[in-house]
């Protein structure tokens, strides 16, 4: 008799599956769901490192607020608020998130970065004056604006996975 497979949607798995995105600090955060009742007081990993110019400028809000100027400059349409939202959604934050669950992932293309955005759309997307690397935070948050335009007419237009 074939081994019994978990349900993908079932409660757990999804739990799973966005820690996996979020990272360790958000499953401080799930142990409740997960049923857990005690959690020791390990020191804190540290964060991974990400190398570019952009990334070692700051924080989710000056990421935010480049890719805005650069926006500007190419006539890309967006706001902070439909940025902020999008972000939060699809990686809590997180410029190091790599999705290695989904279809996209599965065909051995993950979505990666603070917008979840795959290899070639963002190799089509990409913005000159912005890292040619998926997980700079500044250039992962324009060429997924600059997709969302063409797409969508605007990140603002995004609610959901795009």
């Amino acid at each position: 008799m074939p081994a019994r497979r978990r349900n993908r949607n079932s409660k757990a798995a999804r739990v799973a599956r966005a820690l996996a995105v979020a990272g360790t600090g958000a499953a401080v955060l799930a142990l409740p769901i997960m049923g857990a009742t005690y959690a020791s007081a390990a020191t804190p990993a540290a964060p991974a490192k990400v190398t570019s110019a952009a990334s070692r400028a700051g924080s989710l809000d000056s990421w935010i607020r480049q890719s805005l100027a650069i926006m500007a400059k190419h006539g890309i349409p967006g706001t902070y608020n439909g940025i902020y939202r999008n972000v939060m959604r699809e990686s809590s934050g997180n410029p190091r998130a790599i999705n290695l669950w989904d279809s996209n992932a599965r065909m051995g293309i993950p979505s990666k970065g603070l917008l979840q955005v795959i290899d070639p759309t963002f190799r089509t997307y990409h913005v000159p004056g912005t890292a040619f690397d998926p997980y700079d935070p500044v250039a992962n948050i324009t060429a997924a604006c600059n997709y969302a335009a063409h797409r969508y007419g605007s990140i603002d237009n995004v609610y959901s996975a795009y």
